[in-house]
Parts: structure tokens; sequence; C-alpha cells
């Protein structure tokens, strides 16, 4: 149920010392090939990590034989010496694999600002290296846990061939993919450009559509390697769909995960006059903070998400707007619809749908509540 599912593919997770807690920190997943090819996608804060900045260079061959994952630090905002650490990690990892650190592929999870303890994380890659396995995949997912409660796993079977893969993320989630790390991995015989094309639009509406808090990381990498072990080669739409599953798995474990979070809120756009237009107003109800308490309050308070709709520059008309809360159509032609006191509230998802009465698009959006804790967690993050 992870980055090994998929033959081609062994993987690692140790603790290598980076985490005071002694939990496991450093996670290492190889590609026996026969095919290499790979593409990624990264944050599109313009603030990026070292690792960031190093995968970018190293997914420009369309090649990676291996990708070397650490938490427990980001290694972000660390200046020329955080690169340096980087590259040496790749290094590292090339030495004890055998292949080309142009080829080795390096994400980092944990703290801002601080420089990596190389002299425990370098000896930590050794470790995995020894430690790789075909069966290796959830012992990695678990290595690269930061305040994440569970790790995170999903696999998709297609005729003859398999799209697995594993995420880490729990807060700091919004568009640019959200704080997370990602590993896909599949056994079927698919180039580049083509797993390119595969993953930039499974991302486009799975994990750019997770908006816990409004915040975007400066280390966001989904990877997504193919090793062709199969021999199998799908047809685009399916490998497509394949890849799109296995992401929508992963997100909505991300929004489950978010931290502090005791509401998971679902938020749908409808009758927008286009897509863009429905991501926008979605966006803007996810971020509203007034909003966000309310639903952790189990108050179904659809003027806060009236007054959201209307900061955008979307088409509609104010006395067209009609709004539903788990089902109940609380506002309609833009004022007091059913009532409010129908809307049950006890359960774990909320269901927000916001009708435009502009066009034929939609989207949706997942956020979470405002919490107490979720306030606790990111006020001693760092202490």
């Amino acid at each position: 149920m992870s980055v090994t599912a998929a033959k081609g593919f062994t993987a690692a997770g140790v603790a290598a010392g980076l985490k005071d807690s002694g939990a496991p920190d450093v996670a290492l997943v190889v590609n026996t090939g026969p095919r290499l090819a790979a593409a990624g996608v990264f944050t599109s804060n313009r603030v990026k990590a070292a690792p960031v900045l190093w995968s970018q260079q190293v997914l420009g061959g369309g090649q990676v034989s291996a990708v070397v994952l650490n938490s427990g630090g980001a290694n972000a905002c660390t200046g020329p010496l955080g690169f340096q650490d980087t590259h040496a990690t790749a290094e590292k990892a090339a030495e004890v694999l055998g292949v080309s650190a142009a080829e080795v592929a390096v994400a980092s999870t944990g703290l801002i600002g601080l420089r990596l303890p190389m002299d425990r994380l370098l000896p930590g890659i050794a470790t995995a290296a020894a430690a790789l396995s075909p069966h290796g995949g959830e012992k990695a997912a678990i290595a690269i846990k930061t305040t994440d409660t569970v790790h995170k796993t999903a696999v998709v079977e297609g005729p003859g061939w398999t799209v697995g893969g594993m995420a880490k993320g729990a807060g700091m989630l919004a568009p640019g993919l959200a704080t997370m790390l990602v590993v896909l991995t599949t056994d079927a015989d698919v180039p580049a450009a083509d797993l390119d094309t595969a993953l930039r639009a499974a991302t486009r509406t799975t994990f750019d559509r997770v908006d816990s808090d409004g915040c975007m990381s400066t280390n966001d990498t989904v990877l997504l390697l193919a090793s062709g072990a199969s021999g199998v080669v799908p047809g685009a739409p399916e490998f497509a769909e394949a890849v799109r599953a296995v992401c929508d798995d992963l997100a909505q474990q991300l929004v489950r995960d978010a931290e502090g979070a005791s509401k998971d809120i679902r938020i749908e756009v409808v009758n927008a006059a286009d897509e863009d237009e429905a991501v926008d107003v979605a966006r803007s109800i996810a971020r509203n903070n007034l909003l966000k308490c309310a639903l952790h309050g189990e108050d179904p308070n659809w003027g806060r998400v009236l007054s959201a709709i209307g900061t955008t520059s979307a088409t509609f008309e104010p006395d067209e707007l009609n709004v539903a809360i788990n089902g109940v159509w609380v506002c309609k032609k833009g004022s007091v619809g059913e009532d409010r006191d129908r809307v049950d509230m006890r359960y774990r998802e909320v269901r927000i749908t916001a009708d435009l009465a502009a066009g034929p698009h939609s989207a949706v959006v997942w956020t979470n509540d405002l919490t107490a804790d979720y306030v606790h967690e990111n006020s001693a993050y760092s202490t």
C-alpha cells in the first residue's frame, strides 16, 4: 500500500537522529528500472528550500534513480551552505547506490531556517541504503512524518500495472501543493513527458485544491517515478486517471490529518462562469476564518459564506446566490432560505455548496475548521 506496491522499487525508513524524539527521520526510495523516467511538481512559493531547487534541476533531465527524503529539518532559508548540504546528500546517496548524483532527487521537511546535521544525515543515508527492501514502503512513509498523526499511503491497480504513493503533511496546507512531500511510483512503461502530463493534471484538481490554512510552504514536492518493470504501456487516459485517483486519496488523507482540525469541510462552487472563477470563490470561502470558527462551533452561519463570495471578482448577481450547508439550502436568492436549524452539524464532514447561477462550471476545494488545538500546535511548533 505504498511506494513499493509497484514492481521495480525498493524503499527504507530509518532513524538517523535528526529528530530529538528518536523517531524515524530518513527515507530512501530507489527505482531499480529498467526505466528511470520521472516528473515532478513543486511549490510555487518564491522562497524555495534548497532541496526544491536541487530537485528541480534533477527533474530537468527526466530521470530519477533515487529519492532521499528527511523529516526533522526543512533545509529552507539556509543560504549557499544549505544548497551544498543538499548536494552532499545526493552525492552520498549516489555513492552508496552506485548511481549518478544528477539522478538523485532530495526532499526535506521540518523547521525553516536551520541547517541539517550532516554528521547524522549522511550516515543515515547509508543505513537506509542497507535496509532497502521491496517491502519497505511503509517504513519510508513513517520516516517522513512531522506533525502528522498517521502515515499516508495509497495504491491503485491497473490491468497488469500499479500506481502507488506516500505523502506527508498535516499543516501549512494551501495551493502550490500544500506543505507536503509526495512520492508516487508506477511500474507502467511511461516516458517522462507523459508522466509530467498526467502528474500536472492530477495535482491541479487534488493537491492544489487542498486549502487547510491558507499558508504556502517552501518545500512542497510531488514526484512521480516510472520503472517500466511491468512491461505494460497503458493508455494515456487510464494512466492519468490512476495517477489522479492516488493523488486524490492522499489529498483526502492530508485533509483528515490537518493539525487540530475537528471538521473536514468540502466546498463546492457550482454554476460558475468558468472553472477559474469557481476555484477563486471556493478558496475565498475556505480562507474565511470567521466561517471556519463558526463551523468549529457547529454554527451554520451562511452569511459568512455570502460575504466571502462577495470579496471575489467572480461573475454573479448578489440576489441570485444560493448556499447549502449539509444539503439544506439556508440561503436562496441572496436571502434567507430554509430553516438553518435543519442543518445537522454533528458529524466531522461538512459540505458547503455555493451556487453562483452564472454558468455551467464547478470546482471543489477542501479545508478545515479553525480550532484552539491548531493555534496551540503552531504557537509551540518551534519550541
